[in-house]
């Protein structure tokens, strides 16, 4: 699989780790950085996250921070991408299963990297369900802010 992955420098480890991992998966990984923890900010690293997976050029993204509160708003400003801030494996299944998210987020200062292997595996893993929750998905991708709920 094609596999984006951006961080930003308090998460830096943590993608190192992760774009190793993912390559002896046997993953084409594309590390749009940073390539140093020297301090930089997290939308930037976002944005270019979102924008390449949006574009096609890979079929998921991993979004890294240190919380991953902040990366997760800056990509989910793309309206072709759909992130989910997630923590355990199940949330990770969820997020595809339910809502074709196409990026994950997680927190490096809060998730450890075994704990994150296992959120990956199950992202990775996990094909969207289509059907009921398709009209949804459609929905976050062009969103009626006009339309009051039922």
């Amino acid at each position: 699989m094609r596999i984006a992955i951006a961080s930003d420098h308090a998460a830096f480890a943590l993608k190192e780790t992760l774009v190793a991992w993912l390559g002896e998966q046997g993953h084409e990984v594309a590390d749009l950085g940073p390539h140093s923890d020297a301090r930089v900010d997290y939308p930037d690293y976002g944005f270019a996250l979102a924008g390449h997976v949006a574009a096609g050029k890979a079929e998921r993204g991993i979004a890294l921070c240190g919380s991953g509160i902040g990366i997760s708003i800056a990509v989910n400003r793309h309206p072709g991408a759909r992130c989910a801030l997630v923590g355990e494996p199940l949330s990770a299944a969820l997020c595809r299963e339910h809502n074709d998210a196409n990026i994950l987020a997680m927190g490096a200062r809060l998730t450890g990297e075994d704990m994150a292997k296992a959120c990956v595996t199950a992202f990775l893993a996990t094909e969207f369900a289509g059907g009921r929750h398709t009209p949804r998905v459609e929905m976050l991708g062009a969103p009626s802010f006009a339309k009051e709920p039922a």
